[in-house]
């Protein structure tokens, strides 16, 4: 058990995976909520999953959990896999003309469509163009700047309650205007003209919203019925689309990263990829599920968060020891230390994907491994994050082959401006096309001029 003061308040860590266990699990009434900064009526974006608390989190949570059932993603798959074409085609790009690529920026712009369109909608086009609308919104709720810092500062000084009585505002007035304006205006659109969509917007709508013709509840009927409201579902749509823009595309960069260092590992890959492929004829959910070899690849990649918050709402003594939490103290996490433990995982540092073989996985006791989180409060689109990450690898390495660049620095150093783990400079990447693949490409040309076409 250890523990630090911010600003003078206590916070607790614990260390011992039975105490995390119930403090998570067991426990889970006594911790809740996140204790992070909502103000929904001042600032409707904080008002979503992650942020809000007790009841209201709870019932939110019941709404959205169909949302996300494999069935759910299912429904999706195609939606994402759209995207995956411009992915393939810039990196063709790439290959033709020898230039290196910084991996990080081209997955993001993937994950920035896929999940555009899967939250929203829309098309985002950030493959093709790089300066879209939606790109450029969503870096400006990752940059550090002056702003952002001043705000997070203010959030860990002063009491919340304090706060909200001044009226307090956390998201900046253009990205709130961009987010909501977006969601009012296809909500609009498709409530006009009777548009249906396999994406989260549609299941929000009919799903958790209502099933009549009038897609969208004022606030007033939403409060009466137990319908969602234009700021209620921004809000949802907006985390749901930070959360998995970031951490999908910076799995997929450590994973190339890690393949590019390790070539064996990326030749067996792509073999299972393709042995796979050819038995499904193309990419289906069901074929990206099989690949057993790839979910150990994307296990030994997903980038841990450095934890996950929780606050006491009633005073707690800790199991099997004297200490007692008393409400309105801070838990930490700390699930980086415990995925980078070599008591759990020798050798942290070496790239190994068989740490997630069935034999290796039984040994480890649970919660030693929990990236999203764990309970009733785990990440709620921890499927669609890691389907998506398999559909960009999957793409990748199917068709090229990637190799270190020199503008990669190593040994690489982790950079300290992203609460997501990057890399110091960025990952560099050399990509080529894969023997199969140009095999296949001869192979086409040749039947079109046997054939005369």
């Amino acid at each position: 058990m250890e523990g630090f003061t911010c600003f003078f308040r206590p916070i607790y860590i614990p260390i011992d995976l039975e105490i995390i266990k119930s403090i998570l699990v067991k426990d889970f009434g006594h911790f809740v909520n996140h204790g992070v900064y909502v103000n929904e009526q001042v600032d409707p974006l904080t008002g979503n999953l992650f942020n809000l608390e007790d009841g209201k989190w709870k019932n939110l949570r019941t709404k959205l959990t169909p949302a996300f059932t494999s069935g759910k993603l299912k429904m999706m798959f195609q939606t994402m896999l759209a995207c995956s074409a411009g992915l393939e085609n810039i990196l063709d790009e790439y290959s033709t003309t020898g230039h290196a690529v910084d991996i990080k920026e081209i997955l993001s712009r993937f994950t920035i469509d896929v999940i555009g369109s899967c939250a929203f909608g829309i098309d985002c086009d950030s493959l093709k163009n790089p300066e879209s609308e939606f790109k450029t919104f969503t870096m400006k709720v990752f940059n550090r700047s002056l702003f952002t810092t001043v705000r997070q500062f203010v959030i860990l000084l002063i009491p919340r309650h304090v706060l909200v009585k001044l009226r307090f505002k956390l998201t900046r007035r253009d990205i709130e205007s961009f987010f909501i304006n977006t969601v009012r205006e296809t909500v609009e659109y498709r409530e006009k003209h009777q548009i249906f969509r396999k994406d989260f917007m549609h299941l929000l709508l009919q799903g958790a919203v209502s099933d009549d013709e009038k897609f969208l509840a004022k606030d007033e009927e939403a409060k009466k019925d137990g319908r969602l409201s234009l700021n209620e579902i921004a809000a949802q749509c907006f985390v749901f689309f930070l959360a998995g823009f970031e951490t999908s595309a910076t799995t997929v960069t450590f994973a190339l990263l890690e393949l590019a260092l390790n070539e064996d590992v990326q030749e067996k890959l792509r073999a299972e990829i393709q042995d796979v492929l050819e038995k499904h004829g193309e990419i289906t959910y069901e074929a990206v599920m099989e690949m057993s070899y790839l979910d150990k690849v994307i296990n030994e990649n997903i980038p841990p968060f450095p934890g996950t918050p929780r606050v006491c709402t009633k005073t707690y003594r800790v199991p099997g020891t004297s200490v007692v939490i008393e409400p309105g103290t801070r838990v930490h996490i700390p699930i980086f230390g415990i995925q980078t433990d070599p008591e759990y995982y020798p050798e942290p540092d070496v790239f190994d994907p068989e740490r997630f073989n069935e034999e290796n996985k039984a040994k480890r006791p649970a919660f030693a491994y929990i990236p999203f989180g764990e309970g009733p409060r785990i990440c709620i689109g921890a499927r669609f994050g890691l389907t998506q990450s398999k559909v960009g690898l999957v793409t990748i390495l199917r068709r090229f082959r990637v190799t270190l660049n020199e503008k990669t620095k190593t040994p690489i150093e982790h950079g300290t401006k992203t609460f997501v783990l990057e890399v110091k400079g960025g990952v560099w990447l050399n990509i080529t096309k894969s023997i199969m693949y140009i095999f296949d490409i001869s192979f086409q040309d040749y039947s079109l001029k046997k054939l005369n076409i």
